[in-house]
């Protein structure tokens, strides 16, 4: 039985606890670079004991992989020095820290290059953007791959791969955007053929023990009702070839991490990875919110160390081994000692928790 302050280990990598600082896009890294700002910012965290730090989401090399300004490049010289810097100061503060590597795919709305996806189909289910050739597949795999081999090179815990909430990878996973009928779509085993690709590309880059953490979801951007499995069975025809490609940790991103993803069971979406593919997982979905995230309220209800929300489930679920890390997003955003108040016990466990209040809320 896990509790919240018990070591855990994967590959090469042990962290001191099972709190994880959940990936935050910032927008604070100008011209992509990330300064010493970004730095201090994530060695905040650690020396307040946030036991493994995940990066906002990094842009692989890849002439139409951002969307966003400011949001930090994982290629370039003057970026790589940047992150250098922030490894070495989350180091020194006692941190373990991963980036998160992203392809933004049907989201990219910059000038340049053209949002790239499976289909020429975007999230709303209109066209949008360039169906990728299988030249634009091999040359993207390749970037994640060698985003992956720079990440051990500078010094850093591990890495994750982003396949979650719409984005490229996810793009290829969902039927509704992924609508080829080449070898990457149609049956589940296909649409997963890109996602295994990467990861077996980065697995392959980087030493055996490094570890790979896979961040996947049913929901996308706009689109909360949306999912890749309607079923535990296609979910595990997803994920199964992705654990066999070389993922070592499953990130099971949900809005609410007590919700059941399944009728007939408990189990959160993380908790159905692990179950489904015997690999760790970490579950996340506004931890220690007040106001729970969704429609309308993407940056309100910020909380109070002592004002949280069914931290009591939380710990229950973790306890009986659903999962093995937990994210937290928000409320470490809002209060950078967070993790290590939760540690010494001094936040309130004790929030009325009624399951049926907050199902209301979905």
């Amino acid at each position: 039985m896990a509790s919240l302050d018990e070591p855990f280990t994967v590959g090469s990598l042990t962290v001191p606890n099972r709190i994880v600082m959940a990936p935050m896009t910032r927008t604070a890294s100008p011209g992509g670079v990330p300064g010493p700002d970004v730095a201090e910012y994530y060695a905040r965290r650690a020396t307040h004991q946030a036991g493994l730090i995940i990066t906002e989401g990094t842009y692989i090399d890849r002439p139409a992989a951002g969307a966003y300004d400011n949001v930090p490049d994982f290629h370039g010289e003057r970026a790589l020095t940047g992150w250098a810097h922030v490894v070495r100061r989350v180091h020194e503060s006692g941190g373990r820290i991963i980036p998160q590597l992203w392809h933004t795919g049907l989201t990219r709305t910059a000038t340049g290059p053209p949002a790239e996806g499976p289909s020429g189909i975007g999230l709303d289910g209109g066209p949008a953007g360039v169906a990728m050739t299988r030249r634009d597949i091999d040359d993207t795999v390749a970037a994640y791959a060698e985003a992956a081999r720079t990440a051990e090179r500078l010094g850093f815990d591990g890495v994750e791969v982003h396949g979650a909430h719409g984005y490229l990878i996810d793009s290829f996973l969902w039927s509704e955007t992924n609508r080829r009928t080449d070898g990457y779509g149609g049956s589940p085993a296909a649409r997963v053929r890109f996602g295994a690709e990467v990861v077996r590309a980065v697995r392959a880059a980087v030493s055996p023990g490094f570890p790979v953490f896979f961040r996947f979801s049913q929901w996308k951007l706009g689109r909360y009702d949306a999912r890749n499995a309607r079923n535990p069975g296609e979910l595990e025809q997803l994920l199964v070839p992705l654990a066999e490609a070389g993922v070592d940790v499953f990130h099971g991103s949900s809005r609410r991490y007590w919700l059941p993803e399944f009728e007939g069971s408990s189990l959160n979406l993380a908790g159905w990875a692990r179950k489904l593919t015997g690999k760790p997982a970490v579950t996340v979905g506004s931890v220690g919110m007040v106001r729970q995230y969704g429609d309308g309220d993407f940056t309100s209800g910020f909380t109070t160390p002592s004002d949280t929300t069914g931290i009591d489930e939380l710990l229950a679920r973790l306890e009986r081994d659903e999962f093995d890390l937990v994210a937290v997003g928000r409320s470490l955003l809002a209060n950078p000692d967070w993790a290590a108040r939760a540690l010494r016990g001094e936040l309130e466990w004790t929030v009325a928790y009624d399951p049926a209040v907050l199902q209301s809320l979905v």
